[in-house]
Order: structure tokens, then C-alpha cells, then sequence
């Protein structure tokens, strides 16, 4: 019998609650310092995770949470595309 597979989880900078990696949106910062969303997960560089809910944007966006995790500043475009991604998935596209 086989073993059933670990999912990985992560945790999500907003409400701070651990979920699928599959289920949250990453964030990465490339070894060059460019931030960018990584749909796929597969970027290299350090990554953050944000659920897929316009909430939990606010809440690390409140905090400066993803400031913190790239130790760097966040450019105001990343949010911006994060928003746009969370507004596309509520549609249901």
C-alpha cells in the first residue's frame, strides 16, 4: 500500500492561517530583487504567500507583511496585480 502524499502547507501573510500551498497565491522575490507574482511556483527566489481573498490582501497590505518577509519595499504594481488576479477568480473565470 502506498502512503497517502504530504500536501505542503503555507501560511498565509493576511489572517495568518495555514492552507494548501495550491490553494494561496505566491509572491517571489527573484535573487535580482524583482518582486512578481509566480502562478506556477516554480520562480526561484524567496517566496510569500497571500490567500486568494481580497481581505487577506488588505490585512497584509495593513501590516506591511510582505515588506517584512522580502525585507525589501513592495512596489505598488504587485498589489495592483494581486487585486486584479483575486477580482478575476471572484468573477469566476
Amino acid at each position: 500500500m502506498q502512503k497517502p502524499r504530504k500536501i505542503p502547507q503555507r501560511q498565509c501573510l493576511g489572517c495568518r492561517e495555514m492552507r494548501n500551498k495550491r490553494d494561496l497565491i505566491r509572491v517571489v522575490r527573484s535573487p535580482e530583487g524583482e518582486i512578481s507574482l509566480d502562478f506556477k511556483g516554480k520562480k526561484p527566489g524567496r517566496g510569500a504567500y497571500v490567500c486568494p481573498e481580497t481581505a487577506c490582501l488588505v490585512k497584509a497590505r495593513k501590516s506591511r507583511a510582505l515588506e517584512r518577509a522580502f525585507s525589501a519595499p513592495v512596489p505598488a504594481e504587485v498589489y495592483d496585480q494581486l487585486e486584479a488576479q483575486m477580482e478575476h477568480k471572484d468573477d469566476g473565470t
